[in-house]
């Protein structure tokens, strides 16, 4: 079954590994340059999972998932954080916003998909 992920993040580099890691699993990715962007495409197209940076212009990752999370359309939804940021106090506001988890910037591709797999119940 084909899931939809939606990849937030300012590095187009970034979005292009995940959609080429994620697609080859046999995902459809979605892509956004912000989290205002992807706040709009996660309100308007189905998604599965959301994969969003931390720092961002526009709208940073704690931000969107805040805003997300007041939309009917969160609910169930996993949310991964996807950082260079690493510390117990960044993990404890994206927890407290409504993330799901968090994986380190640079990501193993194994990691990220057994971690999709799993939010996903592939």
């Amino acid at each position: 079954m084909t899931r939809t992920v939606l990849a937030i993040d300012d590095s187009s580099t970034i979005r292009q590994m995940l959609a080429m890691t994620l697609g080859s699993a046999g995902h459809r990715v979605l892509q956004a340059e912000d989290g205002l962007e992807g706040y709009a495409l996660a309100t308007t197209e189905h998604v599965d999972v959301v994969i969003t940076d931390l720092t961002m212009p526009v709208m940073d990752g704690l931000d969107f998932v805040r805003m997300y999370r007041t939309h009917p359309s969160s609910q169930g939804v996993p949310i991964l954080l996807l950082s260079t940021e690493s510390s117990d106090r960044f993990k404890r506001q994206a927890k407290d916003a409504g993330a799901t988890g968090w994986i380190t910037k640079p990501f193993r591709q194994d990691q990220l998909l057994a971690v999709v797999g799993r939010l996903v119940g592939a």
